[in-house]
């Protein structure tokens, strides 16, 4: 544990990147020892409603964080990096204090290759950036999270994103080409922007859902997108989600996978409204899209599904992003303890598990038995991007006026969903990563693999300096 006092952790960053860049106010301390994680979903964590970072940092350049990073690993101080905070697990909660390195300086589009089908990029540039630059090169981004508007590239990474046409080009880490980083020692390290290589580990993924424990990113490679000919749409309804998934699955066998697909149950849906919905987005050449369209409504409509137009998709494609932009213009601005006077998730949550195709359907059962019998409502079942990746929010019948007994009803009926979820050779999570929320459950989500993972974590970070406690490490 260090001894440097407050005065000379601010003295020595400020001679790193500038008295005006290291900030140790409250204000600053607190915003930057959160996400947009809110108390109640710290679980059994709720104790670190109260950490706090020692300083937050603001470098602006690959040198600027190794010399943070060397400093603060040869006197034990622990580094968080920091980006966009939109992540909702907790992830950069500070469980023993240190340095905040808060990367949002280096939001620098550093170049975009038409012909390479790439852009390289420092970490606090905002997907959004990154996406509109693309555009002006005739491509886009292939990542495309709720989070858009408000996320950033590193943190992107950091947690694995999954977004809304992962299904055609995978998660933010499956679209990283090469990666810069600074080790838990000071030392840089650049992996090369080779389309494929197949000598040794593929050393960029040792990052990509690392929540910063391996490595702080200071400059990515993104594979990206030419811009499609067309995009279509198209809406099925189905009176279950059980009469719904098999289409998916069908889908994914014969290789016609949409560029946005997600089966969602709404339970308590007006008698003159689809209960469950399948979203459907195509997009490419022309004939790619004509076909994808055609056959994909023959397989639905065979399987009695209802044909509800383009409009309820169109709808929920043009709406994605209104979630991230409410929260970017009215609760950022608040601080987080402001921001946790509301009350929504002390009686909802939701679930994203990883699930064999083959225990998807009676691993929804099993979740609305277990709903029933903590009392709690299951407003809303889905896959989304793939038929293994379920997802579940669940909410107490009671709301407000359940008080504590509420609470603790919830929490224990999502421990009970998780555990049955691993029982089927599940995962706890897909599109998040586990932060401080789920935390505990790493040693179950990663079993025997956890050794490994250790132990390249001492290799790459042997003062175990950056962001300790998190995922299992």
């Amino acid at each position: 544990m260090s001894t440097t006092s407050a005065t000379d952790l601010r003295d020595a960053l400020a001679t790193i990147v500038g008295a005006e860049h290291v900030l140790t106010d409250d204000e600053s301390r607190e915003r930057l020892s959160f996400d947009a994680v809110t108390v109640h979903r710290l679980g059994g964590r709720s104790e670190l409603a109260g950490a706090r970072v020692d300083a937050v940092a603001r470098p602006a350049t690959t040198a600027e964080v190794a010399a943070v990073v060397a400093f603060a690993s040869e006197r034990g101080i622990p580094i968080v990096p920091y980006g966009g905070g939109t992540g909702v697990m907790g992830a950069v909660v500070p469980v023993r204090g240190g340095i905040a390195l808060d990367l949002r300086r280096m939001d620098r589009i550093v170049e975009v290759s038409r012909e390479d089908r790439t852009a390289r990029v420092q970490p606090g540039v905002y997907l959004a950036d990154l996406d509109a630059a693309a555009r002006d090169h005739g491509m886009m981004l292939g990542h495309d999270p709720w989070s858009v508007p408000i996320a950033t590239v590193g943190g992107a990474i950091s947690t694995d994103s999954v977004g809304y046409r992962a299904s055609r080009y995978g998660s933010m880490g499956q679209q990283v080409r090469a990666l810069e980083v600074v080790l838990g020692s000071g030392e840089v390290v650049r992996t090369r922007a080779l389309q494929r290589q197949s000598s040794g580990p593929m050393l960029k993924g040792l990052f990509a859902g690392a929540e910063g424990t391996m490595g702080v990113i200071t400059e990515a490679t993104i594979d990206l997108r030419a811009l499609p000919e067309v995009r279509e749409f198209a809406s099925v309804g189905f009176d279950t989600f059980e009469r719904g998934y098999p289409v998916v699955v069908r889908l994914f066998d014969i290789g016609l996978v949409p560029a946005l697909i997600d089966l969602t149950e709404e339970p308590g849906t007006p008698e003159n409204a689809a209960p469950c919905i399948l979203y459907l987005g195509f997009e490419g050449y022309r004939e790619q899209v004509e076909a994808q369209h055609t056959r994909t409504m023959a397989e639905a409509l065979s399987a009695g599904g209802r044909d509800l137009g383009p409009g309820p998709t169109r709808e929920y494609w043009e709406t994605r992003h209104a979630v991230a932009e409410r929260w970017r213009d009215h609760t950022r601005p608040l601080r987080p303890t402001e921001r946790w006077k509301e009350q929504r998730w002390r009686y909802a949550d939701y679930l994203h598990v990883a699930m064999p195709v083959s225990r998807v359907l009676a691993y929804k059962r099993t979740c609305e038995e277990i709903a029933a019998r903590y009392g709690l409502d299951i407003r809303e079942s889905a896959v989304w991007t793939h038929p293994e990746l379920f997802s579940v929010f669940v909410r107490s019948t009671q709301g407000e006026n359940g008080g504590d007994a509420a609470t603790l009803a919830l929490k224990q009926a999502v421990d009970a969903m998780l555990e049955e979820a691993l029982r089927l050779g599940g995962g706890v999570e897909y599109c998040h990563g586990l932060g401080v929320k789920l935390g505990g459950w790493a040693e179950r989500e990663w079993g025997d693999a956890l050794l490994l993972a250790r132990r390249l974590k001492r290799a790459v970070d042997p003062n175990g300096i950056l962001n300790p406690e998190k995922l299992g490490l």
